[in-house]
C-alpha cells in the first residue's frame, strides 16, 4: 500500500465516525528480501512483502486500539478496517477512562524519505560470497524499504519511507572461534566490505594463535564501536526516560543529581535527523531533529513520550523513552594511533550477556566475546580466553576515559522479531585507562 491508498482508506473510515469520536490510523509496511548465510554459502533465501493497519479510536477520556493485516486491495482493506472499526467501538464503551490518554489536537503534516536505490540482494549477496571466499562466514543479509504512515480524522498525515540494507556475520575458525562484524547502512559500498573481511581475515590469523589467559582485575582497553553499542543498549534501559527519572528508577540517578558525571567528551544524543526513523508519534506529535541526553559529562534532557508527557507536564520529544537514532560524539584518537596508544592491554570487538549489576551505581556486567585481543607495546599478539567485566559506566564514560575515535561507525539494528527495525547507534571506539575483569 502506498501513501496516497493509505491516506484514501484513512478518509473513507473517518466518514464512519460518529459524535465526538477521533481516529488515529497508522500503516506499517515492509518489502524486505532475506538470504541466510553458512559456511559462505547461501543456506536459505526468502522475501517478506507485509503490510498492518493499527486503528486507535478516542471517544472522550477512553481509547480502544487493534490492528489487521491488509491485502493490497482496497476494497478488500476497507471492509477489514471497518468491521475493527465497529469492534473498537464495542469495545470502548466497556473501558475506563484513561488518565494519561494524550494525543495531538493540532493537525500537522511531514513526509520524509531516505537510502538511495539498493542493489538487487542477488547481486549484494553475490558479492559478499566472493569476497567471503575461503571463509566460514555465517551470517543474515536483509535489505530493501521501510514504509510508516499515520492519518488522523484531526487532520494529520505522516509518511516516512526508507531504504537500507542490513549484514550481520561471523566468520569462524573452529568450534567456538570467532570474529564478529556487520555492514549496514543507506548506500552499499563494495570497497566497505573488502575492507571489513580483510580485517575479519587479519583477526582469524591472531585467533588461530594460543589462547592467552588472564588474572582477574584491571587493564587497559580499547572498545571498538560494537563493544560501546552494547553500553549503550545499557543505558537506554532506564537511562533516559522521564517516568524513570522522576519515580528514581534510572540508572543515572547519581548524574541527575548531580552527584556523579561522565567525562565532558562524553555528549549523548537522539539524532532524528539522521533520517532512519520517522520524526512523528503514534500520537500525532513530531519530533525535534535532536534531543541532547548527555550534556558534555552532565545529565541533559529526558526522552518524553506522550504518556508521561501527560502525566508529568511535559512536553512531547519521542515516541518511547528508549533512544531509537543514539548517537555518541566523536573525539580525537585517530584509527592508525589506537594501538599505539593503547601499549599494553586489552582490545575488546565486542560485548555479551550485559546487565545490570548494581544500577544505583550505574554498574554493568557482561562477557567479552569474538574478537578480544591481548596487546603487548602496540602490536596485537594473542587472543583472550573469554571473560566477565563487571564495572560502573561513571568509570568507563568518566573518570577512566583517555578518549573517543574521531571516526564514528553506523550500526544499524539487524533485530526482525516484529519487522524490521529501523533503530541505529552512530557510535566511535573508546579507549579507557582500565576495565575491571571478574573472572
Amino acid at each position: 500500500m502506498n501513501q496516497e491508498s493509505f491516506y484514501r482508506l484513512a478518509g473513507r473510515l473517518f466518514e464512519q465516525l460518529q459524535g465526538a469520536e477521533h481516529l488515529f490510523c497508522d500503516l506499517g509496511c515492509e518489502s524486505s528480501d532475506f538470504v541466510r548465510l553458512n559456511q559462505n554459502r547461501i543456506r536459505q533465501a526468502g522475501a517478506v512483502r507485509s503490510a498492518g493497519l493499527g486503528l486507535n479510536l478516542i471517544d472522550g477520556e477512553r481509547q480502544a486500539q487493534a490492528s489487521c493485516d491488509l491485502s493490497g486491495d482496497l476494497d478488500d482493506d476497507l471492509n477489514r478496517a471497518r468491521h475493527l472499526l465497529g469492534r473498537l467501538r464495542e469495545r470502548i464503551v466497556h473501558v475506563p477512562a484513561d488518565p494519561y490518554l494524550n494525543f495531538s489536537t493540532e493537525p500537522t503534516g511531514s513526509e520524509r524519505w531516505v537510502g538511495e536505490d539498493l542493489p538487487d540482494a542477488r547481486a549484494a549477496v553475490a558479492e559478499v560470497l566472493a569476497a567471503g571466499t575461503g571463509l566460514d562466514l555465517v551470517g543474515i543479509w536483509a535489505s530493501g524499504e521501510i514504509q510508516e504512515g499515520l492519518a488522523s480524522s484531526i487532520g494529520h498525515r505522516h509518511w516516512y519511507g526508507g531504504r537500507s540494507f542490513n549484514l550481520d556475520w561471523s566468520c569462524y575458525l573452529e568450534a567456538d572461534k570467532a570474529v564478529k562484524a556487520g555492514y549496514s547502512g543507506l548506500t552499499w559500498d563494495p570497497a566497505v566490505l573488502a575492507g571489513k573481511l580483510a580485517q575479519l581475515r587479519q583477526g582469524l590469523e591472531v585467533m588461530g594463535r594460543p589462547a592467552r589467559t588472564i588474572a582477574p582485575g584491571r587493564y587497559r582497553a580499547y572498545l571498538a564501536p560494537a563493544a560501546v553499542a552494547e553500553l549503550m543498549n545499557m543505558l537506554a534501559w532506564g537511562g533516559f526516560d522521564l517516568k524513570s527519572q522522576r519515580t528514581r528508577q534510572t540508572p543515572l540517578l547519581k548524574l541527575v543529581r548531580g552527584e556523579r558525571a561522565f567525562d565532558p567528551r562524553v555528549s549523548i544524543r537522539e539524532e532524528q535527523d539522521r533520517g532512519l526513523t520517522p520524526a512523528f508519534t503514534p500520537e500525532g506529535f513530531t519530533t525535534p531533529d535532536r534531543v541532547t541526553l548527555i550534556d558534555a559529562g552532565r545529565f541533559g534532557t529526558c526522552l518524553v513520550d506522550a504518556r508521561d508527557a501527560k502525566e508529568f507536564g511535559e512536553p512531547v520529544n519521542a515516541a518511547g523513552g528508549a533512544p531509537q537514532s543514539v548517537g555518541l560524539d566523536p573525539g580525537d584518537l585517530a584509527p592508525a594511533e589506537l594501538l599505539t596508544r593503547l601499549d599494553t592491554g586489552l582490545w575488546i570487538g565486542n560485548l555479551w550477556y550485559c546487565n545490570w549489576s548494581d544500577p544505583n551505581d550505574c554498574r554493568v556486567t557482561g562477557m567479552t566475546r569474538f574478537g578480544t585481543w591481548w596487546v603487548e607495546h602496540g602490536a596485537i599478539v594473542a587472543p583472550v580466553k573469554v571473560m566477565r567485566f563487571d564495572d560502573s559506566l561513571y568509570h568507563l564514560l568518566g573518570d577512566r576515559l583517555e578518549g573517543l575515535t574521531r571516526e564514528r561507525e553506523l550500526l544499524m539494528d539487524p533485530g526482525t522479531y516484529e519487522g524490521r527495525s529501523t533503530e541505529s547507534a552512530l557510535l566511535p571506539g573508546m579507549l579507557v585507562s582500565g576495565i575491571e575483569l571478574a573472572l
